[in-house]
């Protein structure tokens, strides 16, 4: 056995654990980030209902989360298809974040949209 190769994975899954519970926090608190509506959104008439039903998404499996950071999400009120997505940048907005993982030097944005606006 590589000590070596299983401290490195061990290190990788601890890193995509801080990454899922700092996307979650933002999506079920709004609170580690900033939380940007379209406005499609905003003109649906029902924003209250498409922020809860963001905040209580949990349905991620291999289309909608295929790296397991729990960053993409849709959801559908009253027939209507938004998505919501997770970016990373650096701390001054002028690239993507070093390490989406390090909350000191990650900017989370999540964007909530309606399908069509896509």
């Amino acid at each position: 056995m590589d000590l070596g190769k299983v401290l490195d994975q061990t290190q990788e899954v601890m890193k995509l654990e801080r990454i899922v519970n700092l996307n979650d926090q933002l999506r079920t608190e709004a609170k580690g980030g900033q939380v940007i509506c379209t406005s499609g959104v905003f003109s649906s008439g029902k924003y209250n209902e498409i922020i809860n039903e963001v905040r209580n998404f949990n349905n991620f499996n291999e289309d909608n989360d295929p790296y397991k950071e729990h960053d993409f999400g849709k959801v559908v009120v009253d027939g209507t298809d938004y998505f919501w997505k997770i970016d990373y940048y650096d701390i001054k907005h002028n690239g993507h974040s070093p390490d989406k993982s390090d909350a000191n030097v990650t900017r989370r944005v999540m964007t909530i949209m309606k399908a069509e606006e896509y």
